[in-house]
């Protein structure tokens, strides 16, 4: 009896028992939808002719350097990288001409964000960022348990007029996230009002400027606010432009007292020994990034003048993708699915009448073009 009765009571301790997260805003957090992998689309539909335009990767791949680098350190799997990634640092920092220790690496640009929020938000304070740009900033807060505070956007873009105003009503606002170029509209912010706006605000309010397409528009480049504001935090990445995705490597740019902050948080060996070779390789040949370059600026006017032929309206885009507004978004996305075609529907961004396409080579574009086409003159 005594052997069912504690089985009874086990059981019935262990029912109610219910993992409590930190925070009630945990609870209000779905999982990030990344875009469809190839191959799930593949398994579900038996496609194998499959064009991805649904993550802004690069279609022209990486630099011919890169695979040199990786082969280099096939040989040293079994030890662990250089912790501080001493060598990636070194090139960053003649690249950005910033000091070492005013640089942070992270597992991509989202291990970044991540740190930063961990680093300096707590459950007390805000988070100021503008409605349809990148939903991690969103996430990060409500892992905090922070208050996150959404700015309208202002022709799908930043307001930053809305956006100091926010912080100048919530005292305790200690961060501020923008994208520049924002994804997923692709709108940039002029240099001179990006400045004034940091200028205007508390110098105890960090102001985190992702700057993950920069390679794209040279122009958002705003490497000179680090000289001017202590306060400002650069973050950028090798997923787009540098072709790294699926090695995740970026970094920070900020000032040496906020970055040995970083550094603390920061987990151990967060980037590769492969991670560490390829994106410094990468970094070093910039006659490829410009191809890149290129490459995105001819296919996305080619792009433009196709839309405007299918009567689709679209975003004019200062980075690797391109907001099209199409009636039934989510309609067309499931047949381009069904024909191969992967791109990614906005409507978990309050765009449900919106996809965004990353602008890939020619070859993939016609595809895209021949395909939207179809289905858009069966309906």
């Amino acid at each position: 009896m005594q052997s069912t009765k504690s089985s009874q009571t086990g059981s019935k301790t262990k029912d109610q028992a219910q993992p409590v997260p930190a925070y009630d805003s945990i609870l209000e957090l779905a999982p990030y939808q990344t875009g469809k992998p190839v191959e799930e689309l593949t398994r579900e539909y038996g496609v194998s002719d499959v064009v991805k335009l649904a993550s802004n990767e690069n279609p022209m791949g990486c630099s011919p350097r890169v695979t040199l680098a990786i082969t280099e350190q096939l040989g040293q799997l079994a030890r662990y990288p250089d912790g501080n990634g001493y060598y990636l640092k070194q090139a960053l920092s003649d690249f950005n001409n910033v000091k070492l220790e005013c640089i942070t690496l992270g597992n991509g640009s989202n291990d970044l964000l991540d740190i930063l929020a961990r680093t300096f938000v707590s459950a007390d304070d805000a988070v100021v960022y503008s409605q349809y740009a990148f939903i991690v900033y969103s996430m990060v807060a409500k892992m905090q348990g922070a208050t996150g505070i959404e700015v309208p956007a202002q022709r799908f873009g930043h307001n930053l007029a809305a956006m100091r105003q926010a912080v100048e009503d919530n005292a305790n606002t200690k961060m501020v996230f923008i994208a520049n170029p924002n994804n997923p509209t692709g709108t940039q912010l002029e240099r001179e009002a990006l400045r004034k706006f940091v200028g205007s605000l508390p110098s105890s309010v960090l102001v985190v400027l992702d700057e993950a397409y920069i390679e794209y528009s040279p122009e958002s480049n705003n490497r000179a606010l680090l000289d001017e504001f202590d306060n400002v935090i650069i973050v950028r990445t090798f997923s787009k432009a540098y072709g790294l995705a699926g090695l995740r490597i970026g970094y920070a740019l900020s000032s040496a007292p906020v970055a040995k902050l970083l550094n603390r948080i920061r987990q151990p060996f967060n980037v590769s020994r492969i991670g560490l070779a390829a994106a410094a390789a990468a970094l070093a040949d910039q006659d490829f990034i410009e191809q890149v370059r290129l490459n995105n600026q001819e296919q996305m006017y080619w792009l433009e003048n196709q839309f405007d032929a299918l009567g689709l309206g679209f975003i004019s885009s200062h980075a690797n993708f391109i907001m099209v507004e199409i009636d039934n978004a989510i309609d067309v996305y499931q047949a381009l699915l069904e024909q191969g075609v992967i791109v990614r529907p906005l409507a978990g961004y309050g765009l449900p009448n919106w996809l965004r396409i990353t602008v890939g080579v020619a070859e993939d574009n016609m595809r895209l073009i021949d395909t939207l086409r179809s289905i858009l003159t069966d309906d």
